[in-house]
């Protein structure tokens, strides 16, 4: 039993949690999935349930094509991981829109957009699609919350710069920064903005580890 769960936590297993969140990271490193990261990071929350939304659709969609890899020809496997891509993502939209209308609304077409997420396709095709479950399962959930850190990040500088609050507190206001002359950057609700920043952390990730540089 006890070898049981350290090969289920071997250290191979952790690192398909701990890589895709620093040296393999979806967005910073493989350039995947930018689109959403520039369009629903204005504020903090939305960004935060696409990223709970995708680490969901992408562990489950992971597990169900590694259980079907020997049976799907591979004729039609891309069909097969659309399908359960879709299914999943319908499931997520209605959750959202029974237990969270107001974000759902926020998000818009942009949950539904999950299905042609590359990051999602990109992963069932090169992982789930030659590996187990269990590890699939890993890769799911350390792509999708890899990607998700980087909308989180974003979408908290954007909406911290951009309107001064946080989750609608407003934190600028607070710290007293207006009462020294800064305004509301208008220009951090922009998409561009998203693009600058996700550029910022690119360079910071890089300079701290020029083995990324090296690679590229």
């Amino acid at each position: 039993m006890k070898s049981d769960r350290e090969s289920l936590f071997s250290a191979r297993n952790m690192k398909l949690l701990t890589n895709p969140l620093n040296d393999e990271n979806p967005i910073t490193v493989q350039v995947l999935g930018i689109c959403s990261a520039l369009a629903i990071t204005v504020k903090l929350e939305p960004s935060i349930v696409m990223a709970i939304s995708v680490i969901a659709v992408l562990s489950i969609a992971n597990v169900i094509i590694s259980l079907l890899r020997k049976m799907i020809p591979p004729r039609i496997r891309i069909i097969v991981q659309l399908v359960v891509i879709a299914s999943l993502v319908i499931l997520v939209d209605q959750i959202l829109k029974a237990f969270a209308y107001e974000v759902s609304k926020q998000l818009s077409v942009f949950v539904g957009l999950i299905i042609t997420n590359c990051i999602i396709m990109g992963r069932l095709e090169a992982f789930a699609m030659g590996n187990r479950p269990w590890p699939a399962f890993l890769d799911g959930v350390g792509n999708a919350a890899g990607y998700g850190l980087i909308l989180v990040i974003v979408g908290f500088f954007r909406e911290l710069l951009g309107s001064g609050e946080v989750f609608g507190y407003p934190v600028l206001e607070k710290i007293g920064l207006y009462r020294i002359g800064y305004e509301d950057n208008g220009l951090m609700i922009l998409p561009p903005m998203a693009l600058i920043i996700v550029g910022i952390i690119i360079w910071v990730q890089r300079a701290k580890n020029t083995k990324l540089i090296e690679e590229n």
